[in-house]
């Protein structure tokens, strides 16, 4: 008998214990305000410690889908309280991108500028904006071009009018500039290549400069563009020039601008568009047809191919005693990407 009351007071003491125990845990849990259930769960981890691929793009692609659910549910809410409000509602806010997040530079040319017109009347192209003169351009190649390049030549002659693509034949430019002047040729482009693919050109007006050189890249030939119209006519385009602000930009563009006649042909309906955004150039192409009052139907007609500046000369080509106007420097200027040169 003795022994089983001893048995039993343990018990009872063991009891007493886990119950002390137990209240002391909940009481600790209550002070640190957690959960019980709060330490079973596994620590946070992210979708790329999934070792499984396709567990892991699975896992990727359900994350995607919700965020993409709960944007489009903020912008449904976002969209009914706007109508709910009506004349009330907040304005929409403007999307924060590079362009208009950029550096003011002081260079920026104001149209309406006294200086800048008296620039404009006076500088090297003021004769092709009054109609003194009509462009002839020579457009030539590097040394020995191949197929691609040539075409490409031939496509670019199409868009400029007046202009002449002649196979260079191992001249030297500063032998080939002087032919030009005594010919009346006005321009001089010069189209680079690399592993078959044109990758430069240069642009020498005739004959006191300046003279320009470009990267090229992106190009795409005729036959490489989808759904395009057929080939150009010979009506002169209207020309297109956007974003060129800086006064390095106003003479890039009247640069471009003087290659092209300054009486466009409307009935032939086709512009040459001269692009710049982030300091690269794009060029397009197009036929235009208007379908009623307020649409407009375009239709690429090609090439088409990006510009990135390189250097502007002042006089014509020459690579040894030229003096530079601006040069690309590319670690100095593209350290800040919100600041442009054009």
């Amino acid at each position: 008998n003795s022994k089983m009351s001893e048995t039993l007071e343990i018990n009872e003491l063991k009891g007493l214990n886990e119950r002390l125990m137990l209240e002391e845990t909940q009481e600790r849990q209550k002070e640190t305000k957690m959960e019980p259930e709060a330490s079973s769960f596994p620590p946070t981890f992210s979708v790329s410690e999934i070792k499984n691929k396709q567990r892991r793009h699975l896992m990727f692609m359900k994350l995607k889908q919700e965020k993409r659910k709960q944007k489009m549910q903020l912008k449904k809410k976002k969209k009914k309280e706007r109508e709910a409000l009506g004349d009330k509602a907040p304005p929409k806010e403007v999307p924060k991108t590079i362009e208009n997040q950029r550096v003011y530079d002081e260079t920026t040319v104001d149209p309406e500028d006294e200086e800048v017109a008296f620039d404009e009347g006076t500088d090297e192209f003021s004769a092709y904006f009054n109609g003194l003169t009509n462009p002839q351009v020579l457009i030539t190649t590097s040394d020995r071009p191949r197929g691609r390049t040539m075409r490409f030549c031939r496509q670019l002659a199409t868009v400029i009018p007046n202009a002449h693509v002649y196979y260079r034949k191992g001249l030297a430019l500063k032998r080939i500039i002087p032919q030009c002047v005594a010919r009346n040729f006005t321009y001089l482009m010069v189209v680079n290549e690399d592993r078959q693919v044109p990758n430069g050109l240069v642009l020498c007006h005739l004959p006191d400069g300046p003279t320009a050189h470009f990267k090229v890249s992106n190009v795409r030939l005729r036959k490489e563009i989808k759904r395009r119209g057929k080939d150009p006519t010979e009506h002169s385009p209207e020309v297109i020039l956007n974003n060129f602000s800086t006064r390095l930009g106003h003479s890039i563009g009247r640069l471009f601008a003087a290659l092209f006649p300054q009486d466009p042909q409307f009935v032939g309906r086709q512009v040459a568009t001269f692009h710049n955004q982030r300091d690269f150039i794009f060029f397009r192409f197009h036929r235009y047809i208007f379908k009623n009052e307020k649409k407009v139907g375009i239709q690429e007609l090609g090439p088409r191919f990006t510009l990135k500046l390189r250097s502007l000369q002042k006089g014509t080509f020459d690579s040894k005693f030229g003096e530079y106007e601006w040069v690309l420097k590319r670690h100095e200027m593209d350290a800040c990407r919100r600041k442009f040169q054009l």
